[in-house]
């Protein structure tokens, strides 16, 4: 981890309630991965005093890229700064995406909800850039919560849309255009989401009833981001057992399979195992 106090606000582009800012901060942006965040000071008062948490969005050699949503104070905050402003920036931070070695001439889908397409461009472009064939689905509530189109277009990838009221793309949630895609498109080799967690739980559930591979990267309100204050902490299975973990620390991305939702998804593994370790004993 590396503090640049004095990052500098090289680019701002505002729409519709979204924000991208582009920030000059060699040794961060050099150490950046996909699936990787920030952590962002919003103001130099004491109030708000907790950093903000923000995907690594882009990078581009000495530059990084972050994209949010207005959604509160401090993002609002974050909001109101001014290109050749400076930011101070904690980073990279968590665990990113696991890329495959071997990339070249294989399929991968990732599905964005709304701003959680954010770490999701950091990604195609270096699937892309091992060869690799990224297949994007981006949706959101309207046609004025998918402002990367535009962009997600100069990556040459597949790209689908969906909203929620229908005034872009497919009608709907993005997990519903993506598991109809998958009844009529090739298997994948291997899924990558973000989003909110309603949405993700239902991609989780596609990935494990057809095998395939899926890493999700978690959103989670985060006090410090280092792991020292057990403010973000979630129930992941580790080696069939639950565990409360960190996920600045050992996420913000994890396996699919080991995301725990519900106390009920957790009871019913719970009845498999015992179910399956009597099978054995009868043996």
């Amino acid at each position: 981890m590396l503090n640049d106090p004095a990052a500098l606000i090289v680019r701002k582009k505002n729409w519709n309630g979204y924000v991208l800012l582009k920030l000059k901060s060699p040794r961060i942006a050099r150490r950046s991965k996909p699936g990787q965040f920030l952590m962002v000071r919003v103001s130099d008062q004491p109030y708000p005093l907790l950093r903000r948490p923000l995907s690594v969005h882009a990078r581009d050699g000495d530059c990084l890229e972050l994209f949010f949503a207005r959604t509160g104070l401090g993002t609002g905050m974050l909001a109101g700064k001014k290109t050749g402003g400076a930011l101070d920036i904690l980073g990279p931070l968590g665990k990113g995406f696991t890329l495959p070695r071997a990339a070249k001439g294989r399929t991968f889908c990732l599905v964005g909800g709304g701003r959680g397409i954010a770490p999701l461009y950091f990604l195609a472009e270096e699937l892309k850039t091992r060869g690799a064939r990224p297949r994007i689905f981006y949706g959101g509530k309207t046609a004025a919560d998918v402002p990367l189109l535009n962009k997600l277009e100069r990556l040459k990838a597949e790209i689908f849309l969906s909203t929620d009221d229908g005034s872009l793309g497919f009608r709907g949630f993005a997990s519903a255009m993506f598991e109809k895609d998958l009844d009529r498109s090739a298997r994948p080799d291997g899924i990558y989401a973000c989003g909110p967690d309603p949405m993700m739980q239902k991609i989780a559930g596609i990935a494990g009833e057809r095998g395939i591979p899926a890493q999700l990267s978690l959103e989670s309100i985060m006090g410090c981001g280092i792991g020292a204050c057990w403010g973000c902490v979630r129930k992941i299975r580790r080696g069939g057992d639950p565990e409360w973990v960190k996920i600045c620390e050992e996420g913000p991305v994890f396996p699919a399979n080991e995301v725990i939702w519900s106390m009920d998804e957790e009871r019913a593994h719970a009845r498999e195992e015992i179910i399956l370790t009597d099978r054995q004993t009868d043996r």
